[in-house]
């Protein structure tokens, strides 16, 4: 048995029934769906191949072994490496809140967990930025600036408590633009610190980011040339 992942996918919502037709086919059944909106320049897009920054983001969990294979389809059968496709990535997971929940996920009963890790030296990193409703601008021209290539934005809503607000300065329940960048490692450093330069909790935009390791990729050609 391998590691486990938090597989996640951003394509335009379009073709996204491609996508989850051939993760049905691969026996990935419980997906999580979400709306997001690309971010990318008309540069980008005119290159990309897109009239649309409409996204969708899918999210499930796999095992290791699973996501070789699903990475060899959506090369071959989606091409999600050429222009107008899409990118997938994986995250590895260091816990999950109980066994039935953990066999659930991954639709396994007999899964054995391997030994945690901490993943070091990877190639990619995906940067969250959680902010006030209205400053996905000001976030990712700082995060363009600093050598970022795009970014997907999620509306959402905080659930918070007060002493959460009373810490950061932030309204958790407040409307939230959640914005994800994939960046190579070498530049998440400049990134976040452009980003927290720009719309940190000083600013209005009351930003906090984290990044999480990328373990694998696929879609990631552009950024890659």
């Amino acid at each position: 048995m391998g590691n486990v992942y938090l597989m996640t996918t951003i394509v335009d919502r379009k073709i996204v029934e491609k996508y989850l037709s051939l993760y049905r086919e691969n026996d990935l059944h419980v997906m999580y769906i979400t709306l997001g909106c690309g971010t990318a320049t008309n540069e980008v897009m005119d290159y990309l191949g897109l009239d649309s920054v409409e996204k969708a983001v899918a999210m499930s969990v796999v095992e290791e072994e699973t996501w070789g294979a699903v990475k060899k389809q959506l090369q071959k059968k989606l091409k999600i490496d050429a222009p107008g496709g899409g990118i997938a990535f994986t995250i590895p997971l260091s816990s999950v809140g109980g066994r039935k929940a953990l066999e659930f996920l991954i639709e396994k009963s007999d899964y054995q967990k391997q030994e945690e890790s901490t993943m070091k030296n990877t190639d990619y990193e995906l940067i969250v930025v959680i902010a006030q409703q209205g400053y996905t601008d000001v976030i990712m021209d700082a995060a363009r600036g600093a050598g970022a290539y795009g970014g997907t934005i999620i509306h959402a809503k905080g659930t918070g408590a007060e002493v959460a607000e009373k810490f950061m300065g932030v309204t958790l329940a407040a409307e939230k633009e959640i914005v994800y960048i994939v960046s190579k490692s070498a530049q998440k450093n400049d990134i976040m610190k452009a980003i927290m330069e720009k719309a940190g909790l000083n600013s209005k935009a009351k930003a906090i980011c984290f990044s999480l390791p990328v373990s694998d990729t696929a879609g990631l050609r552009l950024i890659e040339d």
